[in-house]
């Protein structure tokens, strides 16, 4: 456990985080969980007193490129032929029913 001295979070500041993620958390464990995030503020408090002024910031920690095909334009299927198969069309389009807004 972090010296409590130094401790950098309150047991009030972590209700109140959980009580805005409406998390339901007793007593005992608001207590367990400000010890756990107090060691994990010393933690990147550590991290943060590195010298890290020769260290190039980087977006990922491993040289990866996306490998994507050429855009070309190919046939396709027939608007029309595909249409015919759907249940219900508009506007040469398919007609899907709503879900938004419906009772229950």
């Amino acid at each position: 456990m972090p010296d409590p001295s130094r401790e950098r979070i309150s047991a009030d500041a972590v209700a109140k985080v959980a009580r805005l993620a409406r998390l339901d958390v007793s007593d005992d464990e608001i207590a367990r969980m400000t010890g756990q995030l107090a060691v994990m503020l010393e933690h990147f408090a550590d991290i943060d007193s590195l010298d890290l002024s020769d260290v190039a910031p980087m977006t990922q920690p491993y040289p990866l490129a996306n490998v994507l095909r050429d855009d070309v334009v190919m046939p396709s299927l027939d608007r029309d032929e595909v249409l015919t198969n759907a249940p219900a069309t508009e506007d040469g389009r398919f007609r899907v029913p709503p879900i938004i807004g419906l009772e229950g």
